[in-house]
């Protein structure tokens, strides 16, 4: 492999002329510095599988070693950013701090080829070689990330897993794990075990979009018991990636009001009669805006505090219909008790607690672009989807957002208008589509653009009843939104989205080694095709504001 084949593309790569290579085989060994001590176990794990080479110890200095270090020069180097220095005789991976050198090191392993990215070896004696020359690179944002949605369709802990090694690869550093909704709570809490036990399953699930007459009869559910969670994390952690749990409140709950009916709005609705939604779409049944229903929550947060290490916890705030509420004589009171004006200053109270909840324990809420109804919690950070309209104001107002609009990374979304796109959803957005996504408006000035913490896709799985489906949507459309968040924009503005599609030629064949079930680029294939379930495709897109 060349370094005009890297994905993510790198700020810097200049080739050494007439380099004959590093050779990497059976003597090559590693000295790793202090600080990259979980680069050192993933390099010997996973080139030690995939070319069956030892690594073993070497000296710094001794020639043929691969070296490991963290920046010692002042501080040249940013936390993420890193220097990988290739020449005949050693290799250099140098990053600013331990996240650097990991990046570096998936920049390391993309230049030994796809057979890299197995876990066994498939040939006898491979001669690998490393090109020679220097790759100086860091990161646009901070934060670079991809939302699992599990509660449409759980997926299993291994699945999830194997999904932080493939954000891992295209240098993605959080996973936003949608836990609970309507459908499914995914989340063991101790102190509320019918959340698992009742909220977790459901009796059969919609197949197809909600407007489908389709039904699989089939009971589905799963969730994670909190050793699953610590695993999940430091597995996670290993690889530089950051865990942010979504539970969502005060919509987006039947799962939670079925396994406590107390939840709900029980002076409007027979809450006892609710069941684990299956079906799609917004419902009706939300949490009951009460004390009560915030001590529940409390509880509910303490656990997961203690199961994420993670700066931020979100809380969802989207999609909360108000109906309820205002027929609900104990909303009502609690709206005139509390001096706020209507239902969309209720939620906010609702969302105000939980930040300053949150706060007080040293972490910070972060919400879907709901919570800017009835105004802005302070010190909440927005997710903004509905277009860049909320992300605007939430940075003109001084609060962080990370931007992942519907019309952009949602990839949920159909790939192609084709008739043979599986459970066709949304509107077209095509690898281009996402490579052209830029996170940051131009409605902008230089000081509120700072408030952009980054951009990730959201992937939300109604459709996607297995790790195949979810393959099918996420890739390669993932790789195009990994360059959108890691690398800067050309001078022109413009990326070259011909030379992107150049470097994913070599970028099919990593995924092809790594088993992903990506969309080919001729269109499905005949597996990956669902003829005869309906799906919801939408014409044009609305205008992005």
């Amino acid at each position: 492999m060349t370094f005009e084949q890297l994905i993510p593309a790198p700020s810097r790569a200049e080739a050494t002329q007439g380099g004959t290579g590093f050779t990497v085989d059976g003597s090559t060994t590693l000295w790793a510095g202090p600080g990259t001590e979980s680069t050192e176990r993933w390099l010997r794990a996973t080139l030690g599988a995939a070319f069956q080479l030892p690594l073993a110890p070497g000296a710094e200095t001794e020639p043929g070693t691969i070296v490991l270090r963290v920046d010692d020069e002042g501080g040249q180097l940013a936390a993420e950013a890193y220097r990988l220095t290739v020449t005949a005789d050693r290799v250099e991976l140098r990053g600013g701090g331990p996240a650097g050198v990991f990046w570096g090191a998936q920049t390391l392993r993309q230049l030994l080829g796809p057979e890299a990215f197995r876990r066994a070896p498939i040939a006898g004696d491979a001669v690998l070689s490393l090109p020679e020359g220097v790759v100086e690179d860091a990161p646009r944002f901070g934060w670079r990330g991809m939302m699992l949605d599990v509660s449409r369709h759980f997926m299993s802990k291994e699945g999830v897993l194997r999904y932080l090694d493939l954000l891992a690869a295209h240098k993605l550093n959080v996973f936003h794990f949608h836990l609970t909704d309507d459908q499914g709570w995914r989340l063991e809490i101790k102190r509320y075990p019918r959340l698992t036990e009742v909220g977790a399953w459901r009796s059969r699930t919609k197949w197809g979009h909600r407007q489908s007459d389709l039904w699989n009869e089939n009971p589905h559910g799963g969730f994670y018991t909190q050793d699953d969670i610590r695993e999940i994390v430091a597995y996670a952690a290993a690889r530089h990636i950051t865990v942010v749990p979504e539970i969502e409140v005060p919509g987006h709950s039947q799962a939670a009001i079925a396994a406590y009916p107390e939840l709900g709005n029980a002076d409007v609705i027979d809450t006892n009669a609710l069941t684990v939604w299956d079906n799609w779409g917004v419902t009706p049944n939300v949490l009951a805006p009460t004390e009560g229903t915030l001590r529940f929550y409390e509880g509910v947060f303490e656990e997961v505090l203690e199961l994420f290490p993670s700066t931020f916890i979100h809380v969802g705030g989207d999609e909360c219909p108000k109906e309820q509420w205002k027929d609900s004589q104990v909303a009502q009171e609690n709206i005139e008790r509390l001096g706020v004006s209507n239902e969309d200053e209720l939620q906010s109270w609702f969302i105000r607690h939980f930040d300053k909840w949150l706060a007080a324990r040293g972490r910070r809420l972060i919400g879907w672009d709901e919570i800017l109804e009835g105004g802005l919690a302070e010190g909440a950070a927005v997710s903004s989807w509905r277009g860049y309209g909320g992300g605007i104001a939430a940075a003109k107002a001084g609060h962080d957002v990370v931007m992942c609009p519907e019309q952009h990374v949602y990839l949920d979304h159909r790939q192609h208008g084709g008739a043979d796109e599986p459970v066709p959803i949304g509107w077209v957005r095509t690898l281009e589509d996402v490579y052209r996504f830029e996170p940051v408006p131009d409605k902008l000035t230089a000081e509120e653009a700072e408030h952009v913490l980054g951009t990730q896709a959201n992937v939300w799985t109604e459709v996607m009843e297995n790790e195949g489906r979810v393959d099918y949507q996420v890739f390669p459309r993932l790789a195009a939104l990994s360059e959108v968040a890691w690398s800067r924009l050309p001078a022109s503005a413009e990326r070259d989205f011909e030379g992107f599609e150049e470097r994913m030629t070599a970028h099919y064949a990593r995924l092809d080694a790594l088993g992903v079930g990506y969309r080919p680029p001729g269109g499905p294939l005949p597996w990956q095709q669902r003829p005869g379930v309906f799906g919801r495709p939408i014409e044009g897109a609305p205008p992005i504001v």
